[in-house]
């Protein structure tokens, strides 16, 4: 890496998806005195150049049919429009105080490489690669269009839209997608962040497979930003985008460096398996930037790693409830009636496993509601929590019962018609409430632990405690903590010992380490 780009992850922070501007004194002192002159000149001066843009942007299409809009523009309205949005969306940067950009290598023209991969993706700054990429076209969610000026963009750029919501969207997205990346030059270069969301640059997270699935060359791009004070950065948790303006704006000049590597060819093997030529291009990106290849990723806005087709959280639910618990004050034979209360309840079926806030506060008997309303916002997007996942989660990271006896509680509840076997959404459903998230793969746990077409709760047992890659899971998301004073999650990360994930990096259940306990 280039200096003062990033450090060793493990050192900082317990996974990608967490950043803080770090100052010191001196450094904030002269931030606030620039960033009160520069921050309020620079936003105007950005604003200006974005109203500009707005109309020219929404020009470039009129008076087009739809049909013609499904088509990439050429002729006058190509030649006449595009060099001034490029203009405009450089002068943006130059005024949020960009004033240069040092480009490596080169960039392969539209028949060698279809598409750009860029990364890694720190925060909606890196939007200024598309300048020395000449504004090649992008992939944004459809919500976006609807935002002042950067809809009228993502028109002007012919953006691909996928909207997150909507399944058929992304199907209809990566039809697209594959139409445009293999027309042999017929639309423009495509520019693509294979992250798919913003991080810390510590480390690669795993890359999604769209810009891989038409199985044509690609081109990696590096960004770098070698700065005394990293600022850019805007992640799930730590710096918000109003902190990297502010604390980017107060600088003097951030650099910037676009590194254009060798175009990458995939073999006949990567263009049959996107997810393999993903897996592989993550790796040799991560090579040269220095930094580790992680198998972490996004999912439904929580921090994952993936391991065996399950989704592990990097900061467990049921790991972060039982800290809460304690510094609420509950003891430990408080928080044991508590969940006796839960598993009664899930069993008895009279009120559903559903529980509101206020229901969640009662059954803790806490003092205070909020406490509740946190450990519901740690399970789902509203004030509710399913008992179930609550119960098995927090139960699993306790030492109130051993792994078998959990599991045999688990099988029994989710074995809805008692028929001594699990379908593959039921299986799903365990998994979800043992780990504390949905889990939406589970099929090949599913096809090694079923005999015949049943799974039974002896054959889950014996692969989930003696098969490598699920005695992993269980050996460092479902066992109880170790005694002695409870770290908050992130410290709890970092002390963390080692595991190892695909790629043969490390990583864990609260970040890039995890402890390796054994099972009981």
């Amino acid at each position: 890496m280039e200096k003062g780009d990033c450090c060793t992850a493990t050192q900082e922070y317990p996974h990608p998806f967490i950043f803080e501007v770090k100052l010191t004194r001196a450094q904030r002192i002269r931030g606030l005195i620039l960033g009160s002159v520069l921050v309020p000149v620079r936003v105007t001066l950005a604003a200006l150049f974005f109203l500009i843009m707005w109309p020219i942007a929404r020009l470039r299409l009129a008076g087009l049919s739809e049909e013609e809009r499904a088509r990439p523009v050429t002729g006058w309205r190509r030649w006449l429009f595009h060099p001034i949005i490029l203009l405009l969306s450089r002068a943006v940067f130059f005024s949020l105080g960009f004033p240069w950009v040092r480009v490596k290598g080169r960039r392969a023209d539209l028949k060698e490489a279809p598409v750009l991969v860029v990364a890694p993706h720190s925060g909606f700054l890196d939007m200024l690669v598309l300048c020395p990429t000449q504004l090649a076209t992008v992939v944004s969610r459809y919500e976006n269009t609807k935002l002042p000026v950067i809809g009228a963009l993502l028109e002007f750029n012919q953006s691909v839209l996928v909207s997150r919501k909507d399944p058929e969207s992304r199907k209809m997205a990566v039809a697209k997608l594959i139409e445009r990346l293999t027309s042999k030059g017929y639309w423009p270069q495509m520019l693509m962040f294979p992250e798919g969301t913003t991080t810390n640059g510590r480390a690669l997270i795993k890359f999604k497979p769209g810009a891989f699935v038409a199985g044509v060359p690609v081109q990696p791009v590096l960004l770098r930003y070698p700065n005394k004070v990293d600022t850019v950065r805007w992640t799930y948790k730590g710096a918000s985008w109003t902190d990297s303006v502010w604390h980017t704006a107060s600088q003097f000049y951030t650099n910037m460096t676009v590194e254009y590597l060798p175009v990458y060819n995939p073999s006949e093997e990567e263009k049959k398996n996107p997810s393999l030529y993903a897996d592989n291009v993550q790796k040799l990106m991560a090579k040269a930037l220095g930094v580790p290849a992680t198998d972490h990723v996004m999912e439904g806005r929580v921090p994952v790693s993936k391991l065996g087709g399950l989704s592990l959280p990097l900061e467990p639910p049921g790991r972060v409830t039982l800290s809460l618990l304690r510094k609420n004050g509950l003891e430990a034979h408080e928080i044991k009636v508590a969940l006796a209360k839960m598993i009664d309840r899930c069993r008895s079926g009279a009120q559903g496993s559903k529980a509101s806030a206020d229901e969640l506060t009662s059954i803790l008997s806490l003092k205070d509601k909020q406490m509740a309303v946190s450990i519901c916002g740690l399970y789902s997007k509203d004030e509710t929590v399913d008992l179930k996942q609550l119960y098995f989660s927090v139960s699993a990271l306790s030492d109130f019962t051993n792994f078998k006896a959990l599991l045999h509680s688990a099988f029994t509840l989710f074995d809805q018609e008692s028929k001594g076997s699990l379908s593959e959404e039921e299986l799903s459903d365990l998994m979800g409430a043992m780990l504390g998230i949905p889990q939406h793969n589970t099929g090949d746990l599913y096809t090694k632990a079923s005999s015949q077409g049943m799974l039974t709760e002896e054959n889950l047992l014996r692969v989930l405690t003696t098969h490598p890659t699920y005695q992993k899971v269980v050996n460092d998301y479902l066992q109880p903590e170790e005694a002695g004073p409870q770290p908050s999650p992130t410290a709890a990360a970092a002390a963390n010992g080692k595991a190892v994930n695909s790629n043969g990096v490390t990583h864990g259940a609260n970040g890039f380490q995890q402890h390796n306990k054994k099972l009981e």
